[in-house]
């Protein structure tokens, strides 16, 4: 995301806030958002472009800048990108307690609520969906929502309880849990997340082995290459304790998320193109191939088409960004919605 390019500019008046409880201000690289209502989190976000928005949402303990590579391509093709850090991740403020895939939902929704008065170009029709509404509240037509790894849980969610907001849901090699069940309460699990944080935090673990930690995920989350994000930038976000918290704590309630989005699935059903792009690093591992079909069924229970992004690690925007821009532009396209019918077709490619 070059300077000269920047999507900043048009908001050189942003601490006007639509709503006396929705403030934002200029950042290093975009805004931040408290939205109204919800935990009252600042979050951080990052608007590029103009046209039909597109959210995209990371997975666990990432930052926005991962989604650079995709949020680029779909920026030149002519769409308004907002990329944001859930509380705990990033340099949004940190996590007050466990996410929820409608709590995540909700933050979604009020995010782009507070930022509809400042997208350029992101006009009442734009991102026209299945229902062509929108939200006359702020002039933002339906999105496309997108979301990795556990975020697929939080874009699922946001596609059920607001259809009428939603273009169309991108899941990236999300998370999938069929029959999620936990040996714990919750309360336990929290408070053990919440304990085990401000430990680490406090022999100082993140500042000696925050960025070291994320750069071995990042490789091992790859087919080839290492960590592609600027050094500076990862070590302003993972020498922090209050990302490692965040992430603690986000993983506390995985199960409890995806029990609850399989909970929607039954009283709220998913209306809009669905897609599901998964991951496969080209091998006849069992392991690979016990994902791909599970990928699979998940695409057959949500009525999605099923994309293949080959090679690819779990980490398939960094790997395939040009894919997951194509899979993202397809998924508002009728054209392209046949594979709705199946759930099981598959598009492989073996370009970068």
């Amino acid at each position: 995301m070059s300077p000269s390019t920047s999507p900043y500019t048009p908001f050189t008046s942003p601490s006007t806030p639509s709503t006396p409880s929705t403030s934002a201000r200029v950042g290093p690289r975009g805004l931040f958002v408290r939205p109204a209502g919800g935990d009252g989190v600042v979050l951080h976000t990052v608007v590029e472009g103009s046209g039909p928005v597109v959210v995209l949402s990371a997975g666990l303990a990432m930052a926005w800048f991962d989604w650079d590579p995709v949020a680029e391509l779909l920026a030149a093709q002519g769409r308004t990108v907002v990329t944001f850090d859930r509380p705990g991740h990033g340099l949004s403020g940190p996590a007050l307690a466990p996410a929820t895939a409608a709590g995540e939902a909700h933050r979604i929704a009020g995010l782009l609520d507070a930022l509809g008065p400042h997208l350029p170009g992101a006009g009442a029709g734009a991102g026209a969906g299945p229902s062509g509404e929108g939200d006359p509240r702020t002039g933002i037509g339906p999105v496309t929502v997108v979301g990795h790894s556990i975020a697929g849980f939080h874009v699922e969610a946001f596609a059920r309880l607001y259809p009428e907001r939603t273009a169309a849901v991108v899941l990236v090699d999300a998370s999938v849990e069929e029959d999620p069940r936990t040996a714990l309460p919750a309360a336990w699990r929290h408070g053990a997340a919440r304990a085990l944080g401000r430990a680490v935090t406090a022999v100082g673990l993140p500042a000696a082995l925050g960025p070291a930690a994320r750069r071995s995920v990042v490789r091992a989350s790859r087919v080839v290459g290492g960590d592609p994000a600027a050094r500076d930038l990862v070590r302003r976000c993972y020498r922090t304790g209050r990302v490692w918290r965040g992430a603690l704590l986000e993983n506390a309630g995985y199960l409890d998320a995806a029990a609850e989005v399989l909970a929607l699935g039954v009283t709220h059903p998913l209306t809009v193109p669905a897609t599901v792009l998964a991951g496969h690093d080209g091998t006849d591992g069992r392991g690979a191939l016990r994902w791909l079909d599970r990928q699979a069924g998940l695409a057959e229970r949500l009525g999605a088409r099923l994309d293949v992004a080959e090679p690819a690690g779990h980490l398939v925007m960094m790997d395939r960004p040009h894919q997951v821009t194509r899979a993202i532009l397809d998924a508002t396209d009728p054209d392209r919605r046949t594979g709705r019918d199946t759930g099981r077709e598959t598009g492989r490619d073996t370009g970068r």
